[in-house]
């Protein structure tokens, strides 16, 4: 998102719930810049990851890379405060 754009949270949150207006409140929650899956398990959360990616890619100038995805597939589980700020830190940027 371009810094110099006024109300370019608004409109990227306005184009995502449009985008993602099937799944919203199902398993998708668009908050300002982010979307949010959510999911009752680990296999169910691939599966609405899967449809969050793909709707993205459907949609013309969204690409999603998939060596960020990797990376973030690939990292190891956090396992104190430290890590999990690490952990944030990359998804937020990637």
């Amino acid at each position: 998102m371009h810094f110099g754009l006024t109300n370019a949270p608004t409109i990227f949150m306005d184009l995502m719930n449009r985008i993602f207006r099937t799944y919203l409140d199902r398993f998708v929650v668009v908050f300002i810049d982010d979307i949010l899956i959510y999911s009752r398990d680990e296999s169910e959360h691939a599966k609405h990851l899967r449809i969050v990616l793909q709707t993205l890619d459907f949609w013309e100038g969204i690409r999603v890379d998939p060596s960020k995805i990797s990376a973030i597939i690939n990292w190891k589980p956090p396992r104190n405060v430290s890590e999990v700020k690490s952990f944030l830190v990359l998804v937020g940027y990637y």
